[in-house]
């Protein structure tokens, strides 16, 4: 089963954009520990591969979490964690809180219900001027297609690989909104949906979830 860390610091209040100027931070710092910070290599290439330490604001609260090596990351920077700076601005760290456990991760027959706590970033530039195109009905089963993408490639990032015969349902009901990423306007989507996944709370799906982007919530 995969390890998961939450780091979280409860009294610390950021606004949800900020996500990416915690991982800033982080990889700045803390950058000679390991490029799972940063998901950038020593020679300054990108790091292509599904992020183990995601950077996140839930609730206004930030939280960072790990994933199987980024758990354990995670917990060997714990300590030297004592404050945060955003913008110039030095915040002390006097209270974090951190739980680390193993998660159940598992393909099932019934269907699991989420919401997106944080934007669903699914497109990326090739297929946002297809998407576009499509008709309403089209657009929904495209978001479908893609968010089953989106849930392999997680998988695949905890180190949980599914049977030939095992294949991902997703039906998502979204709403589309316009939000700034990297200086520009890009399309992401809140929402909910219902997937054959047992998965983690707060885990990223989607593009840019080092950032922040497509954190879930089981609804109950």
């Amino acid at each position: 089963m995969p390890r998961i860390t939450h780091l979280s610091f409860p009294e610390l209040r950021l606004a949800m954009r900020d996500a990416h100027k915690l991982r800033g931070y982080f990889g700045r710092v803390f950058q000679e520990h390991s490029p799972l910070l940063h998901n950038h290599l020593e020679g300054g290439e990108l790091r292509y591969a599904y992020p183990l330490v995601q950077y996140k604001v839930i609730q206004g609260v930030p939280t960072l979490l790990g994933i199987n090596e980024g758990a354990t990351l995670l917990l060997d920077l714990f300590l030297q964690i004592k404050e945060i700076d955003i913008d110039g601005r030095n915040f002390p760290l006097l209270a974090k809180n951190l739980e680390c456990q193993e998660v159940e991760v598992a393909y099932v027959e019934e269907l699991w219900h989420y919401r997106f706590a944080t934007l669903f970033m699914a497109l990326n530039q090739s297929n946002f001027e297809h998407y576009l195109t499509l008709q309403p009905a089209e657009r929904r089963k495209e978001l479908n297609r893609l968010l089953r993408n989106h849930l392999l490639a997680a998988l695949k990032g905890m180190g949980v690989w599914l049977e030939p015969n095992q294949r991902i349902f997703a039906d998502a009901n979204l709403e589309q909104h316009s939000t700034q990423f990297k200086n520009r306007r890009m399309l992401a989507f809140s929402g909910e949906f219902r997937t054959n996944l047992i998965l983690p709370p707060l885990l990223g799906i989607g593009k840019a979830v080092s950032r922040g982007f497509g954190a879930i919530e089981p609804v109950v």
